[in-house]
């Protein structure tokens, strides 16, 4: 794995804001249970304050969701100065073995099109394909476009997709391979990961991870420009046509609770208000670039309140920044410390003695009612001071080892056949209940299992926050006594 290369430090107030103001942002995310995961703020070229909510860690890789499509995005950049495509190129032209539909709105269809999210489809389109299917591309050519490209705003997955195999189709690389060269080895990236569809083209709209240093690099690289230690990455003249406003998206939400999703539209990159522009991934996730303080903040979080996310910084921050450094302060310096120390998703605990594993569930295997969900059985049982919940989904185990008052790790499996680390920590909230909470540390999710046992009964309440998915409650009945 590469090592992680740093970003210079300096205090707050060397970069002109006070700490006191830091702690106050800190403070509010913190009230307003935001569930943060990561904060760094760069100012001036340097990083001004940074924290992380224990148990997550700096060199953590983290999920980006969506951040991914800017990153696509400057690809294609790249790709535009390399002479390899332009903006006007039709997206069928890339495709000549494909199978194309006789449509005069797709033969329309150009690059800067899936740039800004107006390719006619009304809505997103991403989730019809099954992903097994071995070629995305081809059932996206097919699909009906409504309105004629360029004339309708639809956030659609399946636009950042095509972005990224028709670069595969330019450059004979993956998006990801591409860029590897050209961006992440010049900025000093950690080892990114970018998941691919089945014929092996990067995903563009989604699946990269990467340690939130690397994606602050990466807001500032295109706060100077395109510029890195005096060398130009990318064209400035990208930068300067893919941060600013190219289409209205009004209704992405025209409730108006999210004003900063209804500023307008860049290519792949989103308008905020106070003049900033933002990489953004679902729950939470964000690159935020500030160019008239010349500032950058990296968040990440497992959160469903994003809009409060940006408000905290609205509040706390942007009103802060000064032109000159500010006197140095120690005292302000020591409180921003204390809080930044004190962030943490405390493991549960309880003084529920142990033994109670014993006298309710130890060893026994439950087969829970049948349904569409997959689950299948459950067992719970003691090793040492370790306790051991097995379940069973559609014929597999999954075993998870988890303890009261500390996180144990453990791996689990968020996408089928990928690996990822795990944390749990578990706890018997009352005589023959037991809770468990599991903390996908590289991504925003988390579960909530609760295991409630009553003679030879079980009830099994599990939850995904921050996710959509729905809250699974099944009971079960004793199957054998010993696992």
């Amino acid at each position: 794995m590469s090592q992680l290369a740093r970003l210079p430090r300096c205090t707050p107030e060397e970069a002109g804001i006070s700490s006191s103001a830091v702690t106050s942002f800190l403070n509010a995310v913190q009230e307003r249970e935001l569930g943060l995961h990561s904060f760094m703020l760069l100012r001036h070229g340097k990083v001004a304050a940074e924290a992380w909510w224990a148990p997550y860690e700096p060199d953590m890789p983290h999920m980006m969701f969506s951040i991914s499509k800017s990153f696509t995005a400057t690809a294609v950049g790249l790709c535009i100065e390399a002479g390899l495509l332009t903006v006007e190129d039709t997206v069928v032209s890339f495709f000549p073995d494909k199978r194309i539909p006789d449509d005069d709105r797709l033969k329309q269809m150009r690059i800067k099109h899936l740039l800004t999210m107006t390719t006619g489809h009304k809505k997103e389109t991403i989730r019809m394909i099954d992903p097994k299917e071995q070629d995305w591309v081809q059932t996206i050519l097919h699909w009906p476009i409504d309105h004629e490209p360029g004339t309708y705003y639809a956030y659609n997955n399946a636009a950042s997709y095509l972005l990224s195999a028709i670069v595969q189709r330019v450059t004979g690389e993956t998006v990801h391979a591409y860029l590897r060269p050209r961006l992440y080895e010049p900025l000093g990236f950690a080892d990114a990961e970018w998941g691919t569809c089945p014929a092996g083209i990067s995903l563009g709209g989604w699946g990269l991870s990467i340690p939130t240093e690397d994606l602050l690099k990466f807001g500032r690289l295109y706060l100077d420009g395109g510029k890195w230690e005096g060398k130009q990455l990318i064209p400035e003249s990208w930068v300067r046509e893919a941060t600013t406003y190219k289409v209205d998206n009004f209704n992405h939400d025209p409730s108006g609770n999210r004003p900063d999703w209804i500023q307008g539209y860049g290519y792949q990159f989103w308008v905020c208000r106070h003049g900033v522009y933002r990489a953004e991934g679902m729950l939470g996730q964000f690159c935020l670039v500030i160019p008239e303080h010349d500032a950058v903040v990296a968040m990440t979080a497992g959160t469903t309140s994003a809009q409060g996310m940006l408000n905290a910084v609205w509040e706390h921050l942007l009103p802060a920044f000064r032109t000159a450094p500010l006197e140095a302060d120690e005292m302000g310096r020591q409180e921003l410390a204390d809080a930044a120390a004190s962030l943490v998703y405390p493991p549960l605990a309880s003084g529920e003695p142990a033994s109670t594993v014993h006298e309710t569930a130890d060893g026994r295997r439950y087969k829970l009612e049948e349904g569409d969900t997959g689950l299948e059985a459950v067992a719970l049982s003691e090793d040492g001071d370790d306790t051991i919940v097995r379940l069973w989904r559609n014929g597999e185990e999954r075993i998870i080892r988890s303890a009261s008052g500390r996180w144990v790790e453990n791996t689990g499996e968020l996408l089928p056949g990928e690996r990822t680390p795990l944390l749990a920590s578990g706890c018997w909230v009352q005589p023959g209940v037991y809770s468990l909470v599991t903390r996908y540390v590289h991504t925003p999710y988390r579960e909530v299992i609760t295991l409630r046992f009553e003679g030879d009964r079980v009830a099994v309440r599990l939850a995904v926050p921050p996710s959509s998915q729905p809250v699974l409650e099944l009971e079960g009945v004793l199957e054998t006594t010993t696992v």
